[in-house]
Order: structure tokens, then C-alpha cells, then sequence
């Protein structure tokens, strides 16, 4: 039986939709953060010594496994239950696309988005109020030239790639598009989707699964105030 170890508001999200979208049995436990800091609870650390999520446990071959990051996740219940499903044939330029976004998501994006919450939020931290005003400047600074842009050119990236196709790895729904939803949900909070109907029209679709509205359900409530 898998187990997700599941934190709320969390990456962890996308790992219950991807287990709904291949019927996979699976039990939730449920771990909260701390409502001051927003940090996952220490308890955590007792299946992970990082102490992130999404992280499971699965003990399909009686030894059980633990399996963190979400890219790593995907791979390994693509492998063992994805049956061919939700991932491109190997050798295509389909699979490369597919790996491409499984790791463009973590690797590109989320960075920017975390850095931009980070700046965000800077200012409203406690501090001396004589302080204050050079921190508002520096975040202000970053945001406008490192930041803004930064972001902007990445959304019109991934814009002109879902011009291309209908999903992330081409004309199939798949893994990628999993991997790439909390990303995906988490700009759109940001800054909206007005300038960038592909990317608009991508989230629509994925909000219309069965599946992703099971993972909801099941996940509780889903916010991303912290994309941590």
C-alpha cells in the first residue's frame, strides 16, 4: 500500500492527483504546518530526515520505500504503476519533452516563484523601523530588475510551448502537466493568466479532470499563499 505523507498547501497535492489518475489504492496521512512560520511540522523528519513533502512510503515488495521530490515521485509511480500510461513512449520527441517539464518545473521555475513570495514578503517582517525602508527599497530593487522580468520571460515561454501543443509533452495528457500544475497554479496566483490564454486555457483543463477534483477532495482545502 502507498502512503503520502501529506502536508497541506503543499507539493504533495499533485501527488494524490497522480494517483487518482491511475486508480492506484492509497492511504493519506496528514501533517500540518505551523500556522506562525508556515513550516512542516518536526514529525515529518521521522520519515524523512529533510522533513519536506511530498514524500511516501510504498511496501508494494514488503520492504517499504521511501521516495522524496516530486519529479522522483512521478518517475517511480510511473515505473512500477503506470502500466505505459501518463508517459510518452521512450525515444520520442514526446519523452523528451516529458522529461524536459519534469524537471523544468523544480529546477526553473519554482525557484523564481519562492524568491518572488521571499521579496514579497520581506518587507512586512519585523524589524527596526529605521530598517525598514532600505529592506522595502532592496525587495522593491530585486523585483523590478531581476525578478519581474525574469518571470515574464519564462511565462512567455511556456505560453508559446502550449501554443505548440495541447498539453506540456504534446498532444496527450501526462505526467509533465502533473508535475507542472503546482508551478502553473502558483504563477497564476501571483500575476493571473490575462496576458497568457494558452497557459489559461491549460488550467482550465487540468481544473476540469475528475481526477484533479478527487485529489482536492481528498487533499482539503488548497492554497498558495506558500509554495513551499
Amino acid at each position: 500500500m502507498i502512503t503520502v505523507h501529506h502536508l497541506n498547501n503543499s507539493r504533495s497535492q499533485r501527488v494524490l492527483w497522480l494517483l487518482e489518475e491511475l486508480g492506484v489504492q492509497y492511504e493519506i496521512v496528514r501533517y500540518q504546518r505551523d500556522a506562525k512560520t508556515m513550516l512542516a511540522p518536526p514529525e515529518l523528519r521521522a520519515i524523512h530526515p529533510l522533513g519536506k513533502s511530498p514524500v511516501i512510503t510504498d511496501d508494494r515488495n514488503g520492504a517499504p520505500v521511501v521516495i522524496a521530490e516530486s519529479g522522483a515521485i512521478i518517475e517511480y509511480l510511473l515505473d512500477n504503476y503506470g502500466e505505459g500510461w501518463l508517459r510518452p513512449a521512450s525515444n520520442t520527441p514526446e519523452r523528451l519533452r516529458f522529461t524536459y517539464w519534469l524537471h523544468y518545473a523544480e529546477g526553473s521555475i519554482m525557484p523564481l516563484l519562492v524568491m518572488s513570495l521571499v521579496f514579497n514578503k520581506m518587507p512586512e517582517q519585523p524589524m527596526p523601523f529605521f530598517i525598514r525602508p532600505v529592506v522595502r527599497g532592496i525587495a522593491s530593487k530585486v523585483k523590478a530588475v531581476f525578478l519581474g522580468p525574469q518571470l515574464k520571460t519564462h511565462l512567455a515561454f511556456i505560453e508559446g510551448e502550449l501554443n505548440k501543443s495541447t498539453w506540456f509533452a504534446g498532444e496527450e495528457f501526462s505526467g509533465a502537466d502533473i508535475q507542472m500544475s503546482f508551478a502553473m497554479e502558483a504563477a497564476n496566483a501571483r500575476s493571473g493568466f490575462s496576458k497568457y490564454p494558452k497557459a489559461k486555457a491549460w488550467l482550465e483543463r487540468i481544473h476540469a479532470r475528475p481526477a484533479y477534483a478527487r485529489a482536492l477532495e481528498k487533499g482539503g482545502p488548497f492554497s498558495l499563499g506558500d509554495p513551499a
